[in-house]
This record gives C-alpha cells, structure tokens and sequence, in this order.
C-alpha cells in the first residue's frame, strides 16, 4: 500500500468496500428475523469487532483518539447512524434495485454538498449530470407512489444522502480519524433498535446470514469506506457504490427472482449512465 498513490489507495478501499457490499441486500432478503432484530445485530456486531479492532491499534491512545475527533466526529456518528437504520427500512419497505438506484444519486447529492461547504465547486458537466438524476429520481418515487413503495424509497434517497455526508465529512477533516465515531455510529444504531426488539433469537439460517451478513458486509466495508475519502474526493468514494446498484439486484434476482420495475429499470439506467459518463468525462479532464 505504501508504493500507491492517493488516488490508488483510496480507489482501491472504495473497491473492496463496495465489492463486499453487493451480497448485502440479498442477505437481507434471505434472513427471517423481524427488522428491529436485525439492525440490532447489524450495529452491535460490527461495533464490537472494531472496537476490539481499534483498541489493539490505538492501545492506551484509543480515548485520545476518540476526543479528537471533535465536531466533525459527533456530525458523522449521528448521520452513519441515521443512514445505517435508513437502508435497512427502505430494503424491507420496497424492491431491492429501488433502495440501490437511490444510493446511487450519493455521489451527485456530494458533489452538492462538497461544492457549498468544502467550496469544490461543482461544474457545468456535474449540474447537468445532477439535473439528469435528480429527475430520473422523480420517475423512480412516481412509479413507487402508484404500487406503494414511496415510503422505501424515500428512505432510500435519505440513505444516499446520508452516504454523502460522511463522505464530505471525512474529506473535511483528512487530518483526523473518524474511524472511533463510525464505530460509536454503530452502537447508537444497535441501542435505537434494542427497545423495538421482538427477539433475539437466531433461528435455522439467520445464525449464518446474520453474523456473515454482519462481518463481510457491514464491518469491513464501513471501516474502507470511512478511510476512502482521506485520499480520494468524497464523489469519487460514492462513485463506486454504483457496482452495488448494478450488482446488488443481480445477486437478489439469481437467487430469490425479486424483479424490478420496468419503470425502475428505466430510471435506474438513465442514473447509473449520467453518474459513469461524468465520472469518465472528470478523470478524462483530470
């Protein structure tokens, strides 16, 4: 790692990250514990493996650690909580390729966000591609308000902009760790759920789909993607959750033949085609 350069190093986090995301969804999918369980153990997990994790790296550093991560800490914990609950209620409430084409739009909303408070001012090219989104979205929710799905997907765009936010936050403070306030993001998650908890009880396959789902897909990726944005812009860290969006619905599709709308479909290709255009176009530039 230490012969790459920042921009290698950050897009190859981003990459693992998001490739050990995909299956996410599906394992979501394929669990039967009720969802307040299930963000419990999506919290509580992944918050004690690295905990444990950070206490052996920082050893009798980690409370030095965890203070200096100042305003800037406390603004992440609360939104990679919010994001954290947000995706799980929108992948129960409507079509997987819905959740994800949402996710999608993190990159543009950061792009917004880094422009007005980090002054990366977004060109004409990231407006266009922003415009060409944001209305893509509106006939993704239409469709959803005709078969009842709008709740989901609303919470979906939540979690995109929530995934924007903590990156724009990272890039804004490359000088200090966020890690220590990703994993106190995770306990508030696992507490919030603790007092709607029916039961605790992992029963048949959710005693292998829970803890993989868990580790693979929740604690390694939040621990790459909190680090990503030190070295690359925070639209570039969300760029790459759009293999998720292409991938994702695959793996539920194969498996568990969850099909898309036609209108999903449509509305997801005109996003997942202006973001990867743009992306071309500003690495091309650069």
């Amino acid at each position: 790692m230490n012969n790459l350069t920042n921009q290698q190093k950050g897009s190859l986090l981003a990459f693992i990250a998001v490739m050990l995301i995909t299956p996410d969804s599906l394992l979501i999918r394929l669990s039967n514990i009720e969802t307040w369980g299930m963000l419990f153990y999506r919290g509580a997990i992944p918050f004690i493996l690295v905990l444990l994790g950070l206490l052996i790296f920082y050893n009798k550093n980690f409370l030095n650690a965890l203070f200096n991560v100042g305003y800037t800490g406390i603004f992440y914990t609360i939104s990679f909580a919010i994001c954290n609950i947000t995706f799980l209620v929108s992948i129960q409430n409507t079509n997987v390729a819905n959740t994800l084409v949402m996710v999608a739009m993190a990159p543009m909303i950061s792009a917004i966000l880094g422009g007005i408070f980090l002054k990366e001012v977004p060109d004409k090219k990231t407006w266009v591609a922003i415009l060409i989104t944001f209305f893509s979205a509106i006939y993704i929710f239409y469709d959803s308000i005709q078969l009842g799905n709008i709740f989901g997907d609303f919470m979906g765009l939540v979690t995109a902009t929530g995934l924007a936010v903590n990156a724009v936050l990272v890039r804004s403070a490359k000088d200090r760790d966020l890690l220590p306030s990703a994993v106190l993001g995770k306990f508030c998650v696992a507490i919030f759920a603790f007092f709607f908890v029916e039961s605790f009880d992992l029963v048949g396959n959710d005693m292998i789909y829970i803890p993989l789902m868990c580790i693979l897909c929740v604690a390694i990726p939040f621990v790459l993607v909190t680090i990503a944005p030190r070295f690359i812009p925070a639209e570039e860290v969300n760029l790459f959750f759009l293999l998720e969006t292409i991938i994702g619905p695959i793996w539920v599709w194969m498996i568990i033949k969850e099909q898309p709308s036609i209108e999903t479909i449509q509305g997801g290709i005109v996003i997942i085609l202006t973001i990867a255009i743009h992306s071309f176009l500003k690495l091309k530039k650069s």
